[in-house]
């Protein structure tokens, strides 16, 4: 008899254990009926323990997109305007890069440590023609200067402060390795900042690179659409780029913009040659 008592109780145990598995996710532990059924065999049961609170996530870091003036030419017909190209990683996209030099018109390009290890070709071209380019600093590894924690459009930020000063030094270092004169404007992965990571670079001594014209929406645009962007430019305007993207329609889209703008009479500078106004103390 005690047999029989022991195996009824143990079955009736294993179909409310059953039970309970199918029960959603959702419904507390707390209310899920088990014990109803047993009541001398399921106190032995061990409770089932409250669901713990998942720890509150940090507030995401406040980021600005400074924009950058250059000083106006204020002549009718010749705007004046800075292109600045952001050389992040990949190939040199040859379809811009010798149409500035065909054409004669000046540019900054923001290289970064890696793009410079994969393109000699290219950072020759750029030195061969100190009258025309500006060479800048992009970083170490193309991470975002921002000194917490955060993603931006799916990349990591640097995350501290120390960490930001490598992201800096780091690309000014593969720079001067390479031959090119130490780097005067720093301008990040992303273009995005937090306010303290700004506060961080400009004590290095950097001043940084914003721009008022978004030309080829990170090298994803089209073709045609990339080029009225670029040709809309006015005076005071500064333009940023991708010459690291040669597969894309982007490109194509930058280089004829480039004649558009010079046949109607644009007047191009590097962000040396003029003064600039920046906005969140990134050139003050």
């Amino acid at each position: 008899m005690n047999r029989i008592l022991l195996a009824s109780a143990f079955l009736l145990v294993s179909i409310s254990a059953a039970f309970a598995d199918e029960i959603p996710s959702a419904v507390p532990a707390a209310v899920v009926p088990v014990s109803a059924a047993v009541s001398p065999v399921s106190a032995a049961v061990s409770p089932v323990p409250a669901a713990v609170s998942p720890a509150p996530k940090a507030p995401a870091p406040k980021l600005v997109e400074p924009h950058l003036h250059i000083a106006r030419s204020n002549i009718a017909g010749h705007a004046r305007v800075a292109l600045t190209f952001d050389a992040c990683m990949g190939q040199a996209d040859e379809r811009i890069l010798s149409t500035l030099v065909r054409e004669r018109i000046p540019a900054t390009i923001f290289v970064t440590a890696r793009w410079l290890k994969r393109n000699p070709a290219a950072v020759a071209v750029f030195l061969q023609n100190p009258d025309l380019f500006e060479l800048e600093n992009h970083g170490q590894n193309h991470i975002p200067a921002v000194d917490t924690p955060t993603l931006i459009y799916g990349i990591a930020s640097a995350s501290s402060p120390q960490a930001v000063r490598q992201e800096v030094e780091g690309g000014a270092a593969a720079m001067v390795a390479a031959g090119i004169p130490a780097p005067q404007w720093f301008r990040g992965s992303t273009a995005k900042y937090d306010l303290s990571a700004i506060g961080e670079i400009r004590a290095m001594g950097y001043r940084i690179a914003g721009y008022s014209v978004n030309g080829d929406g990170g090298s994803l645009l089209g073709a045609v659409i990339t080029e009225e962007r670029i040709a809309s430019a006015k005076d005071g305007d500064v333009v940023i780029s991708h010459i690291n993207q040669p597969t894309h329609a982007a490109g194509e889209g930058v280089a004829k913009a480039l004649v558009d703008l010079k046949a109607k009479g644009t007047q191009f500078v590097r962000l040396e040659d003029v003064e600039d106004t920046g906005d969140d103390k990134t050139t003050e």
